[in-house]
């Protein structure tokens, strides 16, 4: 058997190859992803590969963390290495991960940050809802809904991103200002992913906390919730829930009564696409681009297509 390349070799080797497709005059993007395990950023690559695969001047790579920081940021020292043209990446620790992000952009490389972003200015592009002012609007939707009464349990999505420093943020201000009555009952981190809210929801549970309304920071999340309540032989639509992203088990669940309400969170792959394809034509793209967010509840669900 030949002995493995060590780690420096590989990456010489690669960023050599780099080099060459560069000369050819490939443009290479490479999307640091933080966990293909959630499927909405399951969904965000497949949709940034599909919107891309048509433009020969292109070549498209993605990497998958796993949910680990740590190797968020080896994969970008990967890609830096391969010598990618565009860094698109969403960050899971906006502090740990700016260095990294940082060192891409300084050395000439495009940088996209898609939904979350860094702890500097040192990125090309950020693509994103507006996060705060869909919290916003989720306590004030709770809040009228419970009479300005009771105590909201927080499923709280991954604490380094600031999707959720903004989501979670916002919607207890909110609260606090329009409706003071009420209570936060409890945040319980679920990472974004339906295992983990069920986890969160059983100690919950074993705890015997009370709470009359969960403001679910993703859709996966929710319906995880869900699953908890139903091993309680509780039914998920005594409990109102809310969450964010308005994938197709959330419209589901809001047309069946076990779901209040969601917030549509597109993947913004689409409009990272047409930015990348604009890098490739030459041309400037703008620092910022702010994607619509929807309210979907009963009331206009026929009229709103799920994101997936």
């Amino acid at each position: 058997m030949p002995r493995p390349f060590n780690r420096l070799l590989l990456l010489l080797l690669l960023s050599v190859a780099a080099v060459a497709q560069a000369a050819e005059g490939e443009l290479l993007v490479g999307f640091a992803q933080d966990h293909l395990a959630n499927d909405w950023r399951q969904a965000q690559v497949r949709v940034l590969q599909r919107e891309l695969e048509g433009d020969e001047r292109i070549r498209f790579i993605y990497t998958d963390a796993g949910g680990s920081t740590a190797r968020q940021i080896r994969d970008i020292e990967d890609l830096i290495h391969r010598g990618v043209d565009v860094l698109v990446t969403s960050p899971r620790d906006s502090v740990a991960m700016t260095p990294v992000v940082r060192q891409a952009y300084q050395q000439g490389i495009a940088v996209i940050l898609l939904t979350r972003q860094i702890e500097s200015e040192d990125y090309t592009s950020f693509i994103s809802p507006n996060d705060a002012a869909i919290a916003r609007q989720a306590a004030r939707y709770l809040g009228e809904h419970l009479d300005g009464q009771g105590r909201v349990l927080i499923l709280q999505g991954v604490p380094g991103a600031t999707t959720t420093q903004q989501r979670t943020d916002a919607f207890i201000d909110t609260l606090a200002q329009e409706y003071p009555q009420m209570q936060i009952a409890g945040i319980r981190v679920a990472n974004y992913l339906r295992n983990e809210a069920i986890r969160a929801m059983e100690e919950v549970y074993r705890e015997g906390l009370a709470f009359d309304a969960i403001y679910a920071q993703s859709d996966s999340m929710a319906s995880g919730a869900r699953l908890a309540m139903q091993v309680q032989g509780i039914d998920p639509a005594s409990v109102p829930t809310v969450g964010i992203d308005y994938i197709g088990e959330a419209r589901e669940a809001i047309l069946a009564g076990t779901q209040l309400a969601s917030f549509t969170y597109p993947t913004s792959a689409e409009e990272a696409a047409e930015l990348i394809i604009r890098l490739a034509d030459g041309e400037d793209i703008p620092t910022h681009m702010e994607v619509p967010s929807q309210l979907v509840d009963i009331d206009n669900i026929h009229d709103v297509e799920p994101i997936f």
